[in-house]
């Protein structure tokens, strides 16, 4: 057989140039496979459109009562809507068309009591208690200020309760209000609803 002229230069440096191809081609297939999978997975889309969504629960004097289904960071007023606006009995004075809603919350719509409902509440004055009961789900903070052992700050932490955890389910739910222990419940009990 006859002997090929290579040099121990020659095989070193197409050793060399072999080795150089084979790590950029293994780069580039493994590379351009590994980096792929991480394009295609995107987040779902079903999870940011459900995310996107609350439900809210309408009820009272208003035209449809029901579950509706509205955008995030819609108002009280875009649920009423929804529900074929308030009914000529609807005492929209006990209602706050700009709050917020929540996933989850009731939006609770008072028709208006014999005359003397809104007018006893506009009529107080800042130290008398409302002339009839005050409702934690609808209720100002300016309403609940009115009431006799809460300022404004713990007015505030109500309106953030209902904001936080939906509207409530009774009045013994104040308890879990700071500043709203079981002789201030006591207190309250006549003249606040849910």
């Amino acid at each position: 057989m006859p002997e090929l002229p290579i040099s121990r230069r020659s095989a070193l440096v197409g050793a060399a140039v072999l080795l150089v191809v084979l790590v950029l081609a293994d780069r580039l297939l493994l590379g351009a496979g590994a980096a792929q999978p991480a394009q295609v997975i995107p987040p779902p889309v079903a999870m940011t459109t459900v995310d996107a969504r609350l439900v809210v629960d309408v009820v009272g004097a208003v035209r449809r009562p029901g579950l509706y289904r509205l955008a995030q960071g819609t108002r009280v007023a875009d649920a009423l809507s929804r529900a074929g606006g308030l009914t000529p009995k609807a005492d929209r004075t006990l209602v706050n068309l700009a709050a917020p809603l929540a996933d989850g919350e009731q939006v609770i719509v008072p028709a208006r009591v014999s005359g003397a409902g809104a007018a006893g509440i506009s009529g107080s004055s800042g130290s008398a208690a409302p002339a009839g009961p005050v409702h934690l789900n609808v209720a100002t903070l300016e309403q609940l200020d009115a009431l006799p052992g809460v300022g404004p700050v713990t007015a505030q932490k109500i309106l953030d309760y209902r904001q936080k955890h939906g509207a409530f389910g009774s009045v013994d739910e104040l308890d879990a209000i700071p500043g709203i222990g079981p002789a201030r419940l006591d207190q309250l009990r006549d003249l606040v609803a849910p």
